[in-house]
């Protein structure tokens, strides 16, 4: 697959975007990854999504952040869940379902993902500390909200146990990057995965 590039700019954020799947199950590459969001803890998190899930990533982002980190967050959910559904159109038929479970010391997330192109988020998780550093937690539903709605999926987060919030997170991010590249393999054949006979 070609890689997928999306650009995105408003009065209060402006991103590029590149995602590709990576080969490291089929050539032992490591994924490519190259982020600069202008919010370190969030080039963290997106470095796991990608890392762990096999994804080649290239983010550069600005945004109001002096104002408050929501708009810059939650525009990156966005143009990440357009790249997605992107690369699925290149692809035709896709494995749709993907699902992982990711220990993270203390904590154990689960996170489960249908390519079905009706979005949908449920979000069952809890935050032991409201913030990590300065960053309010309540700003990652706002990310996955976004990367459900544009990447047209059925998401389902769910923390099972956690003591602390940046585990929890962390946790979170890998599942999904697991989960949304399994959803996301092609599979022989250009007829969808429903019962419908379209999705």
């Amino acid at each position: 697959m070609k890689p997928v590039e999306i650009t995105r700019k408003t009065k209060e954020t402006d991103i590029q975007l590149t995602l590709s799947a990576g080969t490291r199950k089929e050539d032992g590459v490591q994924p490519t990854i190259q982020l600069n969001t202008s919010l370190p803890f969030i080039d963290h998190m997106l470095h796991a999504f990608a890392f762990h899930g096999d994804w080649n990533l290239d983010i550069s982002a600005t945004g109001d952040i002096d104002v408050d980190p929501h708009h810059l967050i939650e525009d990156l959910g966005i143009v990440l869940g357009q790249a997605l559904v992107q690369l699925q159109e290149q692809s035709g038929s896709i494995t749709r379902y993907g699902s992982a479970i990711i220990p993270m010391d203390d904590a154990l997330c689960e996170v489960v993902i249908d390519l079905c192109n009706r979005p949908y988020l449920v979000y069952k998780t809890h935050w032991p500390q409201p913030y990590i550093g300065s960053l309010d937690t309540a700003l990652f539903r706002e990310f996955f909200y976004a990367f459900a709605a544009n990447a047209r999926c059925n998401l389902h987060l769910h923390c099972r146990w956690g003591e602390n919030s940046h585990h929890i997170i962390e946790a979170l991010f890998k599942a999904c990057g697991i989960a949304a590249r399994t959803a996301a393999q092609p599979i022989a054949g250009n007829t969808p995965l429903s019962t419908k006979g379209s999705l």
